[in-house]
């Protein structure tokens, strides 16, 4: 029997977990392994993500694992495929499936997502493979007058062409529209950051509305309300909490399940503490939970360092991270947890 959308959702914003994002392309994960001196090899690659798929984290705080074709198609080093250990720990596992932000034409400085042209052959196969939902990231840029209606415009059209053909196969979709807080241009305020969030995910539920997809089968992947990076400002973790939670209680439909924050640049507490934060006000909606790359991950690399003999140790790392944002997901964090030992 089918898995229904609805429960597929609810299973990954379960209390107190998350979901791990694992999709980092090939690209991407030969920066992450250059900071530690290691070579990216299919084998390499394999390695790492084992490493972290066999943590005890996975069972306790872990929902969801967002993987990129790669990582799906691989299996351990006994054999046993990726999907079926992701699975074995209850957990649900994922694809991205969007093909980059491109350059948009006639609009210097903006991106547009790619992936739309055979997505639904593909998302036929990866459902075959054990994929059970999805992840499409559109990015928007604050610079000056940008972004462009045309930028916002086209994007929001896109997570809602991609998001309906997800549901089609069986596969529920999470919808990312980041608002970057990083890059060189990041030169904006956090006012100027919730006017754009609000803006885009306006126009991402009008456009998901017109594509017929059903709210109650999706998770959406928001940034948080920050200023940028290069703005010289910094923002307290209640004034990020709260206006975050403003700008999406005026967007974001109740029928949404949950909504799971991507880090977008904040350092591992960062994220974790605004999380922890946004919990702890209550009385919400939907389930507020996390979709963490590099705030899940990057003391777990930087433990194992690409060495078999330092896999509990990145394994520790891995979970002690893991465990701050379960306890985040739940309002319950605290520096007092954050300094024991993982």
């Amino acid at each position: 029997m089918t898995e229904r959308l609805e429960d597929i959702a609810n299973k990954m914003v379960a209390e107190g977990k998350g979901i791990l994002a694992a999709d980092e392309s090939t690209g991407t994960i030969k920066k992450r392994f250059d900071t530690i001196s290691l070579t990216s090899t299919e084998e390499s690659r394999r390695d790492y993500r084992e490493m972290l798929f066999r943590a005890d984290a996975m069972k306790d705080y872990i929902s969801g694992v967002i993987l990129f074709d790669e990582t799906l198609r691989q299996a351990a080093r006994d054999g046993t495929p990726f999907s079926k250990i992701i699975q074995d720990a209850g957990a649900v596992p994922g694809i991205k499936v969007d093909q980059g932000a491109k350059d948009m034409a006639l609009s210097p400085g903006e991106k547009v997502t790619e992936g739309l042209t055979g997505l639904r052959g593909r998302l036929k196969e990866y459902y075959e493979l054990g994929a059970r939902f999805a992840k499409w990231r559109a990015v928007i840029t604050i610079d000056g007058p940008l972004p462009s209606w045309n930028c916002v415009k086209a994007n929001a059209h896109a997570l809602a062409r991609y998001a309906a053909l997800c549901q089609e196969n069986g596969i529920l979709p999470i919808v990312e529209p980041e608002v970057l807080m990083d890059g060189e241009r990041a030169k904006h305020d956090i006012d100027r950051c919730y006017e754009v969030t609000e803006w885009t995910l306006k126009t991402v539920f009008t456009e998901l509305y017109d594509a017929n997809v059903m709210l109650e089968g999706m998770i959406l992947k928001p940034n948080m309300i920050v200023p940028g990076d290069h703005s010289g400002q910094k923002a307290s973790v209640e004034e990020v909490a709260e206006k975050t939670l403003r700008c999406l209680k005026s967007c974001v439909p109740p029928a949404v399940p949950g909504i799971a924050f991507l880090s977008g640049g904040q350092s591992d507490e960062q994220a974790t503490a605004h999380l922890s934060a946004m919990n702890a006000m209550g009385q919400l909606p939907w389930k507020l939970t996390y979709s963490y790359g590099r705030a899940l991950q990057t003391a777990a690399l930087n433990a194992w360092g690409g060495k078999m003999e330092n896999e509990a140790a990145g394994q520790r790392a891995f979970n002690h991270r893991a465990r701050m944002n379960s306890l985040a997901a739940t309002g319950r964090w605290s520096e007092t947890e954050e300094k024991k030992a993982a």
